[in-house]
């Protein structure tokens, strides 16, 4: 059987699937549709006198590369007939037993087509080099499809590749021996604190799974969503994955307006097991896991509060670590409330830059108003 050498085959391969974070079978399977392509460039110019090809002329024929001999062949499948009307779907029945075949009439054979190396020539080989490219994205975005598309949502590990101005680049995994796929982290997702060092790991919320290939990644990744913080609880508390405590609610201030404020979050939880209680469940023995979330996302204070049906008690928890002993005045309908503390608490509730209150409010969803008893 004859065979195109292309010299440095494996070394091609290798380089061509670190650089688009593909498998290596899925830049195989992209490297034999442009061969493909090449071989039909081949056949308008050298066999059919550029003759047009209908779309589904070359479905019959097929590319195999043999990585140890680092070349490529075409073969194509024949079916065997008496009479010849079309060659390259049909082959005699006598040329077919010359070749060692065992066949009769109407049985389908593969025949090797492979051209030979100076035939195969330079339209076909810049042919190949142009329908790489391309079958080259189409693989890489069918790869991050099937690889990420169900885990958009989720809590993945970044390794951080690059970082300028604009944003960062990191390496995520899809998984065990699957190469790194870059993921976008735009300014405005990034952390205040975070050390966006070359090499540096981050767990990051995958936010955007694009459908096709750009100059950009097709994955966009979140430090600042407040969906971070709900999936490092989610992977960290048993109780949380075994749905026996759940998370009702989660308000963050990642960025605050000003470097002087401390970021935070709020988390609302409840038990649906009433001999759990969710806050210490969250926190841990010894706040094992408050400690370990609070490694990932560094400089941010983390509050833990039970999640209440009563909007009053809700508010009251929510507006921590303010004590609220003073009366609250629920408008359903506009769902508002005026809470009224002590001047002694009123700081604590509003917080640096209403930073408590804020975030009190979006936990809650319900617009709080902080009013002090008149005095006597």
């Amino acid at each position: 059987m004859s065979m195109v050498s292309l010299p440095g085959l494996r070394s091609l391969l290798d380089t061509m699937s670190q650089q688009r974070s593909l498998p290596p079978l899925a830049v195989q399977a992209a490297l034999k549709a442009a061969l493909l392509k090449g071989y039909e460039r081949y056949r308008r110019t050298q066999v059919r006198n550029d003759e047009d090809f209908p779309e589904d002329y070359f479905e019959n024929f097929a590319v195999k590369l043999d990585l140890k001999a680092e070349g490529f062949r075409v073969i194509a499948t024949k079916t065997v007939v008496e009479t010849v009307e079309d060659s390259d779907r049909e082959i005699p029945l006598d040329l077919a037993i010359k070749k060692g075949a065992k066949v009769k009439l109407g049985d389908r054979v593969i025949v090797d087509v492979t051209p030979n190396q100076g035939d195969f020539g330079r339209l076909a080989a810049l042919q190949t080099k142009t329908v790489l490219t391309q079958k080259l994205q189409e693989q890489q975005c069918k790869y991050i499809q099937e690889t990420f598309a169900d885990r958009k949502g989720t809590v993945l590990v970044g390794k951080v590749l690059k970082s300028d101005a604009r944003g960062v680049v990191l390496g995520v995994s899809g998984g065990a021996g699957h190469p790194l796929v870059e993921a976008e982290l735009p300014k405005y997702e990034k952390l205040p604190n975070d050390d966006y060092q070359e090499g540096a790991q981050f767990k990051v919320y995958l936010k955007k799974v694009f459908d096709r290939p750009s100059s950009k990644p097709m994955l966009r990744v979140s430090r600042a969503t407040s969906y971070l913080v709900s999936g490092l609880f989610s992977d960290r508390v048993p109780e949380i994955r075994q749905a026996r405590v759940e998370i009702k609610g989660v308000a963050r201030d990642s960025i605050p307006t000003k470097p002087e404020i401390t970021p935070r979050t709020k988390i609302a939880v409840h038990s649906l097991d009433p001999e759990i209680d969710p806050v210490a469940a969250c926190i841990g023995k010894l706040g094992e896991h408050l400690n370990a979330i609070a490694q990932e996302i560094p400089g941010e204070k983390i509050e833990v509060i039970p999640w209440s049906e009563d909007p009053a008690t809700y508010i009251a928890n929510a507006l921590a670590p303010a004590q609220v002993e003073g009366a609250i005045a629920l408008d359903v309908e506009n769902q508002s409330a005026e809470v009224f503390v002590t001047a002694d608490q009123l700081a604590v509730a509003l917080g640096p830059e209403d930073q408590n209150l804020q975030l009190a409010s979006r936990l809650t969803e319900w617009k709080i108003t902080l009013k002090t008893p008149p005095e006597t």
